[in-house]
């Protein structure tokens, strides 16, 4: 069905953006409503979607027979930040798993420099502790799993784009 949906490169394009929005959009929701906080790696993970989402909406729109390179190189950069995204989401995964450790940044209060800071309004969440899983997966477990998902439907657009 997957496939199916995604016969051509606007396709694959539009499929990129409504994937990536909406999982943004969730990751929005699980933090504003549902006070599931950030840790600073989780953060970073967002970065492939603010980056995937416009550039997606930009090749859907301007997807033609004429601009067939421009929308091809531009779902090969879609397709390779995810599976980066990917690669980033199995880093937080075995770090939550405590199969390796994480950055200093991940440390609660790491970094802090020039006196105390005010902490009574900061959340500190940390990078090895996992908030919420489904299925046993945590978020970032599931962000490797979007990301794949999303990368798939990037890369098989550049082959309808040939």
């Amino acid at each position: 069905m997957l496939q199916s949906s995604l016969s051509s490169p606007r396709n694959a394009a539009l499929a990129v953006f409504v994937l990536s929005l909406a999982t943004i959009a969730g990751a929005w929701g699980f933090e504003l409503i549902g006070g599931y906080w950030p840790c600073p790696l989780c953060l970073q993970q967002r970065w492939a979607y603010y980056a995937v989402v416009p550039l997606s909406l930009v090749l859907a729109i301007a997807a033609s027979p004429d601009r067939k390179n421009l929308v091809r190189w531009g779902l090969v950069l879609c397709g390779l930040a995810m599976l980066a995204n990917a690669g980033l989401g199995v880093y937080h995964s075995g770090v939550e798993w405590k199969l390796w450790a994480g950055p200093q940044t991940c440390a609660g209060g790491a970094g802090l420099s020039g006196g105390l800071p005010d902490l009574s309004n900061t959340r500190v969440v940390s990078c090895d502790e996992a908030q919420w899983r489904f299925a046993g997966l945590s978020f970032a477990g599931w962000n490797v799993v979007v990301s794949l998902v999303i990368a798939f439907a990037a890369l098989y657009g550049v082959r309808r784009a040939e």
